[in-house]
């Protein structure tokens, strides 16, 4: 394992989730494969999320619209709440996810939709548009 990267990443990572979010994935791959686990932490994290030129919420707003194009909504709570955490307001969220609409198609961007409705309502944010 790569201590230096995997520390910068877990770093990164304990200011974007929760802790408990954070036992709930890393903590959880740990005891299924620790090479994943250690993948998901110095990879994304380590290397990428930690470079210098754009801050945690412009990383945020790509991570959530690569993920939506892609299809991946199964991990997309994860990254809404990271978003919020790095700064993101509600509004700027559900503006990067309808914006996707013209590039990534209703279905993609209806189901990543309904994952920030399920994000907001976790975390009690009453969402109106404006």
């Amino acid at each position: 394992m790569e201590t230096n990267r995997y520390n910068k990443g877990i770093e990164v990572l304990q200011q974007m989730v929760s802790e408990e979010r954070l036992n709930a994935t890393v903590k959880q791959m740990e005891k299924f494969s620790p090479d994943m686990a250690r993948l998901i932490v110095e990879f994304p994290y380590g290397s990428l999320y930690s470079r210098p030129g754009l801050d945690l919420k412009q990383r945020s707003l790509l991570t959530i619209a690569a993920m939506l194009a892609s299809g991946a909504a199964a991990q997309l709570d994860f990254h809404i709440e990271a978003a919020l955490n790095a700064g993101l307001t509600p509004h700027e969220i559900v503006e990067a996810v309808m914006h996707c609409v013209s590039y990534a198609g209703f279905p993609k961007t209806l189901d990543a939709m309904f994952v920030v409705m399920k994000v907001f309502n976790e975390r009690g944010i009453q969402y109106e548009e404006r």
